[in-house]
């Protein structure tokens, strides 16, 4: 659940009184547009996309304008511009007029949760503006810091000293990123990225930080994130239907969280873990339909529900059904295998039967009885299946539901099909 850009941005970012440019979203009018450059003497046209899509200005989707002619100019050409970055794609929906801030100096500053240090993180470079992976290591502070006293102002001070940045930015940066931390605590953030932070500086030549780009991430199950009032569609831009039905299931208890990868792949994965979910995904690459993570403990009535939307969108094309995840220490196995095996009955009842294989690796709680549930589930279907413990090393798992789907595309569906009585066209 992302946000990107600085229409939302800057708005977030007043809550705890950081500094923004002047901003002017798709409504704007020519004349507030005019006074704008006028005032400013240059403007930022930028696309407004939902989500994050990173890596907009190597990809040209960033105007500058000095006049009101180009800055329309540049909005007829990026009001509905696509950008592709890796495997996400999206599509702008109007632009936004951002003030120009002349600075000499651009800092970098982010703050996420990291596994390295088991604590918030701060990341903090004054060399601003560029990818920070193109940066030399010593330029760049990683510096975690204690979540109960929050990131304190000798902690910015003492990461600036430590690069080397120049002595006229530390001070007001010392004044003003503290405020971030306060940003991300209370509102439910679980990364928050300026980049970059333009030092502007006023008539006496002091520096001002200003935030010109914004990217964040919610947990959008903290309730804290109510405390924004962000609009509904923010988080929806993009998603087909399958993911939209999924994520209206999220509630206190068990995630949902659900993305699209190959609407023509071949195995249906559904995943319990993050870790579990980018090994299986990387694993099974362009045959994965869906990344996912339903983990969290759900309990059966969301699981039966979560797995029914799963059935009905995808297991017609899919070869296999692959229900995979780490070892759980609180997840009850038996409810969540309960559940799913009693909506595959539902789905074959109400959709009839397709060829499937069902392929298992998990481990936690109640596996034992959880496995014979989904079993006794697979043999009054007429479905093979195979089953993995915990004892199993889960990349050896992956690997043995790609061969299955390699299996099943080499005849094995037609094999499958005739056994349980279909003719062509419903094992199609």
């Amino acid at each position: 659940m992302l946000v990107t850009g600085m229409l939302h941005g800057s708005r977030l970012l007043r809550h705890v009184g950081f500094p923004t440019p002047e901003i002017l979203g798709p409504d704007a009018s020519e004349a507030a547009i005019q006074a704008l450059i006028a005032k400013h003497k240059f403007v930022f046209v930028k696309p407004v996309f939902k989500g994050g899509v990173g890596k907009k200005g190597k990809a040209g989707l960033i105007g500058r304008a000095t006049s009101l002619r180009e800055a329309l100019a540049e909005k007829e050409r990026l009001y509905f511009a696509e950008h592709r970055h890796g495997n996400a794609v999206a599509k702008a929906n109007g632009v936004t007029f951002e003030a120009g801030v002349p600075a000499e100096h651009e800092v970098y500053f982010s703050i996420t949760d990291s596994t390295e240090y088991r604590a918030p993180t701060m990341t903090l470079t004054h060399r601003g503006g560029v990818d920070i992976e193109e940066l030399d290591p010593s330029e760049i502070a990683h510096v975690p810091f204690d979540a109960l006293t929050g990131l304190k102002a000798f902690v910015v001070a003492n990461a600036l000293t430590d690069i080397g940045a120049p002595r006229n930015i530390i001070s007001p940066l010392v004044q003003q990123l503290p405020k971030l931390w306060d940003l991300v605590h209370h509102y439910g953030m679980t990364t928050l990225e300026l980049n970059p932070i333009r030092m502007r500086p006023d008539r006496s030549g002091r520096l001002t930080p200003v935030a010109c780009d914004f990217k964040c991430g919610f947990d959008r199950d903290d309730h804290r994130v109510a405390r924004f009032d962000l609009p509904a569609d923010l988080f929806t831009a993009d998603t087909s239907d399958f993911e939209r039905e999924v994520n209206e299931l999220r509630t206190h208890q068990g995630q949902s969280d659900v993305f699209v990868i190959n609407d023509r792949g071949t195995i249906l994965a559904p995943t319990f873990g993050g870790g579990a979910n980018s090994l299986v995904t990387e694993l099974l690459g362009d045959a994965a339909i869906i990344s996912s993570d339903f983990g969290g403990n759900p309990p059966y009535e969301k699981m039966k529900s979560v797995a029914r939307i799963c059935y009905r969108h995808w297991l017609k094309q899919s070869n296999v059904l692959f229900i995979v995840g780490g070892k759980s220490n609180n997840t009850d196995i038996y409810e969540t295998f309960r559940a799913m095996g009693d909506a595959l009955r539902e789905h074959f009842s109400a959709h009839g039967p397709s060829p499937l294989y069902v392929v298992v690796g998990r481990g936690g709680p109640k596996l034992v009885r959880g496995m014979g549930a989904l079993a006794e589930a697979c043999d009054g279907l007429g479905i093979p299946y195979r089953q993995f413990g915990f004892d199993s090393a889960m990349s050896e798992v992956v690997l043995y539901a790609r061969n299955v789907d390699a299996w099943m595309k080499a005849g094995g569906r037609a094999e499958i099909a005739a056994r349980m009585g279909l003719n062509k066209a419903e094992a199609a």
